[in-house]
């Protein structure tokens, strides 16, 4: 029997099977999985599984494999920075929501999240949310931002959770797509998807007063059914988005305003930093790469570890 993830706790799992049922499963024993994926976790929410149903239960299954991805995000797993964690797999879209304000979201935090999206093969966008908190100081780094993603070829979407009339185009964008979710704790993840899918009531949580940080609300990946068609995978807030495996000389690849250049560098291994005949550096000269975006690249780049 198949049955579609729905839900991790670590030890239990929700499918939906073949017959439209959901049922608890488990792993029994040691599954085996893709030797090249080595993480945290062997099965992630939007993974496809077979299972058998466990002896002396009607209902309850005993997972036995996982079919093949077709991609997955992960992240550096919260136990062991040496590890991965599967976020979610087999995503047709990575939605980051992010906050200029209450809690404030860093750049350098959206750039760890669109690089390791870009290097898993999923399509990337940026939800700028709790608009009706900006105040003026804000609206620069709005426009900032738009301009600067926009450059970078992603979409921004400006919006306040909690104003239905902001949410309409963004809507459109993720119908019919299984979209991950995404973002510290809150930033308005929880409220934005409650506007989604009616009735779902997922708990939110108000910032801390005294830190400005969010208050993690959801504990466990979970995927649930957009009306009309689609998905969406909600995921734990978080803190920090490692980065795991990454190449120093392959992060400038993961950035598409400086991969479309790439082939320009005078030399095959440019790190662009201090080589001559740069086009990365070049292209922030000529603004076509925005300045803020190349400084996150090299302050990414210092935090790589070097293999030599």
């Amino acid at each position: 029997m198949q049955g579609l993830v729905y839900k991790s706790t670590g030890s239990w799992y929700l499918l939906l099977d073949e017959e439209g049922n959901f049922r608890d499963a488990r792993i029994k024993g040691k599954l085996k999985i893709d030797e090249d994926i080595s993480s945290t976790n062997p099965i992630a929410v939007g993974d496809t599984v077979t299972f058998d149903i466990e002896e002396g239960t009607t209902d309850n299954g005993i997972i036995t494999g996982v079919k093949d991805r077709h991609n997955y995000m992960v992240r550096v797993s919260p136990h062991n920075k040496h590890q991965k964690h599967i976020i979610a797999a087999n995503i047709d879209l990575a939605l980051l929501v992010a906050s200029i304000a209450d809690p404030r979201t860093s750049t350098g935090f959206i750039d760890r999240f669109l690089i390791t999206a870009e290097a898993y093969h999923i399509p990337a966008i940026i939800v700028v949310n709790k608009m009706d908190l900006l105040k003026e100081k804000h609206e620069d780094v709005l426009q900032q931002w738009q301009e600067m993603y926009g450059l970078a070829g992603y979409e921004v979407f400006p919006l306040s959770a909690t104003d239905p009339n902001t949410l309409a185009t963004l809507k459109t964008r993720i119908q019919g797509a299984t979209t991950l979710f995404s973002g510290h704790s809150g930033v308005g993840k929880s409220t934005l998807i409650n506007q989604f899918i009616p009735g779902i009531d997922i708990k939110t949580n108000v910032v801390s007063g005294w830190s400005g940080k969010g208050q993690h609300t959801t504990t466990f990946a979970e995927m649930f059914d957009l009306p009309g068609g689609g998905k969406i995978i909600d995921t734990p807030g978080v803190k920090e988005f490692g980065l795991i495996d990454f190449e120093r000389e392959e992060l400038s690849q993961y950035f598409p305003e400086m991969r479309v250049v790439l082939n320009d560098c005078k030399f095959n291994n440019c790190l662009h930093v201090n080589e001559p005949g740069c086009a990365v550096k070049q292209g922030v000269i000529n603004k076509t790469i925005a300045e803020d975006r190349y400084v996150s690249y090299v302050a990414i780049l210092e935090s790589i570890e070097k293999k030599w």
